[in-house]
């Protein structure tokens, strides 16, 4: 594949979307996984009388403002489920037992603030369900049975349809996938694909152009968020990236490889933050910007705005997570093969010592705390005890495809490859199929 198919007049700048339905892909790779549940008829409720079924909300949405009235509630900072519940009627005897009755299946004094809650009553104000969105894919079913709270974990039903853009970057890859009628979200995910080997805020040139195959799901008709990226490429500088998804048959555990079924993911990402710019690199003789004498500088300073998430470059244990010094507040993660990671200046902390945490998860928030002259973020890195340079050290990849797949495997890139080569011509036959 080159960068001259990437520019061919027919494709720059495409889109194009591909229903779920569509036989053919459904057939070839099972690209589209959808996953419906459909509505409880309920049981009646005999402490309230309810003789109507209780609709599920996630699958019969207007069923449920005909028979019943539908409270959304979003749960704030600091906000416990008592806050809630107690401005529809529950009394504090009737949240203590429905706790109890559904601690088994969901701890609700676990709510997550942002994340909703509807609650079912009828025109009389009496109890007909509640649900709570535990994350984006599944969601809490309570009803009241017999006299108990029953709960269930359901996915939501959502429909996945497959889409695919192309676009050059002239600024910056967010501004390139708008171009192309996407959101930024997809561009992050992007940017986290690649952050393996690509440095999303030294590594780009105005030039560089990219593909991404991926899911866009819908709820009840509207489009709800982004799916896994099923196939991707990206040209830098010249050298062309490529990254293909994966689900193993036996453990269903997926993850993104290359042509040759070596891991996307090293031992470390390029970068702790998603964009960036780098104000200052690693030296051994720098002048320091408030004591004006020349010292080592054993990190890397990303300037950003106070408040950008930083994340860790790979999983590991927290093993500080607080106020050191000049440092300001900083996070310290001990990763395997002797490594550790520091980040500092933070203006707030999200994990606490001996947390492990996951390559990409937030640490801590990009701050101007301690010694700085300004909002940025000094990013070290320990092998054995001495600091290395994060830009220039070669990190190993990490979990590779296993070898019993290898012939399953080689099949699925073939046909994402050729996706990715003739999107156009590939669509266009898939059309010709079915019409």
């Amino acid at each position: 594949m080159t960068k001259k198919t990437l520019r061919h007049p027919r494709n720059r700048r495409a889109i194009i979307s591909l229903a779920a339905g569509f036989v053919i892909i459904s057939i070839v790779l099972a690209l589209i996984l959808v996953r419906r549940n459909f509505p409880r008829t309920g049981d009646k409720n005999k402490e309230k009388l309810i003789s109507s079924p209780v609709p599920d909300l996630a699958v019969a949405p207007q069923a449920a403002r005909e028979a019943f009235q539908v409270h959304k509630e979003i749960v704030r900072r600091g906000q416990r489920l008592a806050d809630v519940l107690k401005k529809y009627r529950f009394t504090a005897a009737e949240i203590q037992r429905l706790r109890e009755e559904i601690r088994a299946v969901y701890d609700l004094r676990k709510i997550v603030a942002g994340n909703e809650i509807r609650l079912l009553t009828t025109a009389e104000g009496e109890f007909g369900a509640l649900e709570y969105d535990i994350d984006e894919e599944k969601y809490l079913r309570v009803e009241n049975q017999a006299g108990r709270f029953r709960g269930e974990i359901k996915f939501f039903p959502f429909e996945t349809k497959i889409a695919m853009i192309w676009a050059e970057i002239d600024d910056n890859p967010i501004a390139a996938v708008e171009s192309a009628k996407e959101g930024d979200l997809l561009a992050l995910e992007m940017a986290n694909l690649f952050a393996w080997d690509i440095d999303f805020y030294t590594d780009l040139r105005r030039g560089d152009a990219f593909k991404l195959l991926f899911g866009k799901k819908y709820l009840n008709g509207e489009f709800s968020g982004y799916g896994d990226i099923l196939a991707a490429e990206f040209i830098n500088q010249g050298k062309v990236f490529q990254a293909f998804r994966f689900v193993y048959p036996d453990t269903k555990k997926s993850d993104h490889f290359d042509a040759q079924g070596n891991s996307l993911r090293k031992e470390f990402m390029k970068s702790p933050l998603k964009y960036a710019r780098i104000t200052s690199r690693f030296s051994f003789h720098r002048l320091h910007p408030i004591h004006k004498v020349y010292r080592a500088h054993y990190g890397v300073d990303y300037g950003a705005p106070i408040g950008t998430p930083v994340q860790a470059a790979a999983e590991g244990t927290v093993v500080l997570a607080g106020w050191n010094g000049a440092s300001g507040r900083m996070v310290k993660v001990r990763h395997k093969n002797g490594y550790e990671t520091m980040s500092l200046h933070l203006s707030g902390i999200a994990v606490q010592p001996g947390q492990k945490v996951a390559g990409g998860q937030i640490i801590g928030y990009v701050g101007s705390s301690g010694e700085s002259t300004g909002p940025h973020l000094d990013y070290r890195i320990q092998y054995h005890g001495s600091y290395i340079n994060p830009q220039g050290w070669r990190f190993k990849p990490i979990a590779p495809l296993r070898p019993e797949f290898t012939e399953r495997y080689r099949a699925e890139v073939e046909f994402y490859q050729r996706i990715l080569d003739s999107p156009l011509d590939f669509f266009q036959s898939l059309t010709n199929c079915l019409f």
